[in-house]
């Protein structure tokens, strides 16, 4: 916190914002210096360049130290107005006051300094964490597709004579899904590298939602052979401006989500309407849900539930995320009341009912 207000504000202008403090301090002191004790001044002086010390860097500090000083012997020690102090016991305490200040503003940078050398600690402990975890879920997640591909590849090669056709179109078959598999997690990856290099543009153009979302099933209906899927598009649902490559990525997450961490009995239902010139996406399954201590972590970056199965890198729901918030949308994580987990999907969108005139 302290080090983003010190990025913000100019060296110039906290200058000015601590001599402003100080001088607005001591003219309401002044104004009441018959109701208050000019020690109790003094006192009142340290207290703002304590909280002035906590948000602005060393030397703005000293400079708002060295007025109060000055202000409080011209200003509060009798008699006012004159640089002469006649008692001891008042030159001593200016000398402390003097000595004060400047204490209190170089332990507090002190203590901001081993704050922010203690942030950088732990930030490099997180990233040396995450990096593990990063390494273990990819060397996981890459190494099972190209153990299969390798493993089918020899048996072709080695066997090829002795292996009948139907054993052929299986080691094959296998190839094929490997090959997916880790085309995906390289899919992930550069998209993750996408969202991180804050570069990423949405291609925005016209999308038949209704088609895209079919298209994404039919393309998964392997993987869904076992599935109950549900779609309920809404009747005349517009033609919506999005990037249709980037939000194909977003329920195929979603859905591939849903079918990997819930049992196959369980039904995946998918929903889509237009309302107040936004696209709006349900997907939802019902299957146990996600534990409500996890919720607020799960679209983190390789984030993995505790309990939850091997295998995945945790990428998934953080570059729906990612992909969503470039369309300038948001998603909401919820659970079901009668179990199963809830992706709400709102995105802005303008809308053209041309396909609805077309089926007329």
């Amino acid at each position: 916190m302290v080090n983003i207000i010190l990025h913000k504000i100019s060296k110039p202008r906290q200058y000015f914002i601590s001599i402003v403090l100080i001088l607005l301090v001591a003219t309401i002191c002044f104004s009441l210096s018959n109701f208050i004790d000019y020690k109790i001044v003094a006192l009142i002086l340290l207290m703002t360049l304590s909280l002035i010390a906590m948000f602005f860097d060393i030397l703005p500090v000293l400079s708002a130290a060295m007025l109060s000083a000055v202000i409080w012997i011209y200003f509060f020690i009798p008699p006012i107005f004159t640089w002469i102090v006649k008692s001891t016991d008042d030159l001593m305490m200016f000398f402390m006051y003097f000595i004060i200040a400047m204490v209190n503003t170089v332990l507090t940078f002190k203590i901001r300094a081993i704050e922010k050398a203690a942030n950088i600690r732990e930030e490099k402990e997180n990233t040396l964490r995450l990096y593990n975890t990063m390494l273990n879920s990819l060397s996981h997640e890459l190494r099972t597709p190209i153990s299969t591909i390798i493993g089918a590849t020899d048996n072709l090669q080695d066997k090829n004579e002795r292996l009948t056709d139907e054993i052929k179109g299986e080691l094959i078959s296998e190839i094929s899904k490997a090959s997916l598999r880790l085309n995906s997690q390289v899919e992930n990856l550069l998209n993750m590298s996408r969202l991180e290099s804050e570069y990423m543009q949405p291609k925005i153009d016209w999308c038949d939602v209704n088609e895209l979302v079919y298209r994404i099933i039919n393309s998964l209906k392997e993987d869904l052979e076992f599935r109950v899927v549900l779609i309920n598009i809404q009747e005349n649902l517009p033609l919506c401006k999005l990037d249709s490559v980037l939000m194909e990525q977003v329920i195929k997450n979603l859905v591939m989500n849903a079918n990997i961490y819930t049992e196959k009995s369980c039904i995946i239902e998918i929903n889509t309407k237009y309302e107040n010139g936004n696209l709006i996406i349900i997907i939802e399954d019902s299957g146990n849900g996600f534990p409500i201590d996890e919720i607020a972590f799960v679209f983190d970056k390789f984030y993995r539930l505790k309990h939850s199965k091997t295998g995945g890198t945790g990428l998934g729901l953080s570059i729906v995320k990612g992909f969503v918030e470039v369309h300038n949308g948001n998603i909401l994580l919820e659970n079901k009341p009668f179990g199963g987990a809830k992706f709400t999907i709102v995105i802005p969108s303008e809308s053209n009912h041309i396909n609805n005139f077309s089926n007329e």
